[in-house]
């Protein structure tokens, strides 16, 4: 692990970088004290987008199936549409 100054990782941070991307590790100094450490970034796996609707035309639902008609006198009366 190197260590460098800050004066010295500003003026050379291209060649700094290349370290850190080859799997060394290089610690900046500001007055003789460690204030950071330069490592190669490991990006997330990037997660696969979902598709709406990929399942379409894969499953059927019965006629009835729900719960619109078992509760719609509780909806009406929670939102104020009870006659």
């Amino acid at each position: 692990m190197d260590t460098v100054n800050m004066h010295e990782a500003k003026t050379h941070l291209s060649r700094l970088v290349d370290k850190a991307a080859k799997g060394e590790s290089v610690v900046i100094s500001k007055a003789g004290k460690p204030m950071a450490r330069l490592v190669a970034f490991e990006a997330p796996e990037e997660k696969p987008k979902q598709r709406i609707g990929f399942m379409k035309g894969q499953m059927t639902i019965p006629d009835g199936f729900g719960f619109k008609d078992d509760f719609k006198e509780e909806i009406e009366e929670l939102f104020g549409l009870s006659k």
